[in-house]
């Protein structure tokens, strides 16, 4: 029942050719059980591939890593002969930064594709380069006559679930890097820190799941150098590195880069842990995603280093990346009257109530790790989300999301849409007063997608709080339903630059669209 074909719409972004791609990959034979290992040839090597983050209309962040110390040289053409090129003069990579950098562009053009190639040079002698490696991206366009058009998940390699050569890896990111979208959302949980992977599972019909494995992912991850191998693992992967040098992304975080359901101040009761303080595995965590993802709030001063930010892709859309995991109060039952700290912290939900009023994109999509009235519980009394069962007034984290709610509908801003992913299943929520506790907001939607490469997991309660109507879901009706048993899911948003009408498409790998929205801009109400 695919309403869009795979193949990518004329005029839209070219597709890399087979030699480009080619340039950035790590070929891993299909008998391959255990990670391959990379020979230091006579030159610098980019060998794990690249990747932009964060792209606007003007700016972008490449990233690449390298085999050895090296200086990072960018060039970037609106050809691939790479006439009248522009150079970038990147930072010297090395030991420091796990031989990872990312370099700035700025003054690009509107709405133009961009191609563009990264040379590690020899710090020591500038004649020794490597192989140059190449990608390409799409700038945000100025106006909207082109309109825009993204994709989004999260949660890979999760659950004892990770690159299987049997199957080919992770397919699904060439499914949608064929369907070429301006750039990829990842809702967080790009890696499984806490998730150790075996050689192989047994699965329930009695077929052998095989896993690639690497020294990283054969315990829980606790040191600085333990984090960097998890955000590697994901690289191994072909079609992931293709898609990297492709489809630029918008990256967030959220437990699973970290450990389960952590909190800020955790103290661990888990025997596979010695360092037993979670802020310290966090610290190191978000040390490795600065260096492994190009997030520009991340490449600061450390006390002005942040998650969550604004991304403004022309005058139809801004990404409002949230980060609900390190401001976020201890879990708990959520049954306090007063709670300013919440999931957000009173600063960052000071900071979207402010943004969110000064935009003047016709969408605003405000990019959740977590979702809104999905119960989602941490053990047998405390809660893990917003929501925590009780459909009646808000309370708990409830009340930063009342208030946030509030501030929408009295400001009147239009063309909110939450997306996220986090529960390892697909649906769409809507949320109405009339069928709501607490009544004082907007009725909006939010809507959920994944796994990309991790469990499936039946489907969660709903909270009435802000009056959920679960308008389609699809889920599996075991715990832990392996990829090879059930698709992955990630979903699509599209914005008309002609009538600015935003279709939100819910899709399963293999190419069915499971559900389809349409969204009129500057509605409230639908």
């Amino acid at each position: 029942m695919s309403d869009r074909s795979l193949i990518p719409a004329p005029g839209r972004r070219t597709v890399l050719r087979g030699s480009l791609l080619a340039s950035a990959a790590i070929a891993v034979p299909a008998a391959v059980t255990a990670a391959p290992a990379f020979a230091l040839s006579g030159r610098p090597s980019a060998t794990w591939g690249v990747q932009v983050g964060d792209v606007t209309a003007s700016s972008a962040l490449v990233w690449v890593r390298s085999d050895r110390p090296a200086r990072m040289v960018v060039e970037t053409s609106a050809t691939e002969s790479f006439r009248r090129a522009r150079t970038w003069h990147g930072p010297l990579v090395d030991a420091r930064t796990d031989f990872t950098g990312t370099t700035p562009l700025y003054g690009l053009p509107a709405g133009e594709q961009v191609h563009y190639r990264v040379t590690l040079v020899d710090p020591h002698d500038p004649r020794r380069s490597g192989r140059p490696v190449h990608g390409t991206f799409r700038t945000a366009p100025a106006t909207r006559r082109d309109g825009v058009r993204f994709l989004w998940s999260g949660d890979i390699a999760g659950q004892g679930w990770g690159i299987n050569p049997d199957i080919g890896g992770y397919r699904v990111y060439e499914e949608m890097r064929r369907l070429d979208p301006d750039f990829f959302l990842c809702s967080g949980d790009n890696i499984y820190a806490d998730g150790v992977l075996e050689p192989s599972v047994t699965l329930p019909d009695g077929r052998v799941w095989r896993n690639i494995t690497t020294p990283e992912k054969s315990k829980v991850a606790e040191t600085l150098d333990e984090y960097r191998g998890n955000f590697r693992y994901n690289l191994l992967d072909d079609h992931l590195r293709a898609f990297n040098a492709q489809v630029p992304s918008v990256v967030q975080w959220d437990d699973h880069e970290v450990r389960n359901n952590w909190y800020p101040g955790q103290i661990l009761d888990d025997a596979r842990y010695t360092e037993k303080d979670v802020d310290v595995l966090a610290a190191r965590s978000m040390r490795a995603f600065r260096e492994y993802f190009p997030v520009p709030t991340l490449l600061g001063a450390p006390q002005e280093r942040r998650m969550h930010r604004v991304v403004r892709h022309g005058p139809l859309l801004d990404v409002f990346v949230l980060d609900m995991r390190t401001f976020r109060n201890a879990n708990s039952p959520g049954r306090q009257s007063d709670d300013t700290t919440g999931i957000l912290g009173a600063e960052q939900l000071s900071w979207l109530k402010r943004e969110l009023s000064r935009s003047r994109a016709t969408w605003k999509v405000i990019a959740a790790d977590m979702p809104l009235g999905l119960v989602v519980p941490d053990g047998a009394t405390d809660f893990e989300a917003v929501a925590q069962g009780d459909p009646g007034a808000p309370l708990g984290r409830e009340l930063q999301i009342a208030e946030l709610l509030r501030h929408i509908k009295h400001r009147r801003i239009t063309g909110t849409v939450w997306l996220t992913a986090d529960v390892h299943y697909t649906s769409a929520q809507h949320y109405a007063p009339e069928r709501a506790a607490f009544k004082d907001f907007a009725p909006f939607w939010e809507f959920v997608s994944g796994p990309l490469a991790a469990g499936g997991f039946p489907a969660n309660a709903l909270d009435g709080t802000f009056g959920p109507d679960r308008v389609f879901v699809r889920a599996p009706d075991r715990a832990n339903v392996s990829p090879m048993e059930q698709p992955q899911f990630f979903g699509e948003v599209d914005i008309d630059g002609g009538s600015g009408e935003l279709t939100v498409r819910l899709r399963a790998q293999g190419g069915t669209v499971l559900f389809t929205k349409v969204l009129q801009p500057g509605r409230t109400g639908q």
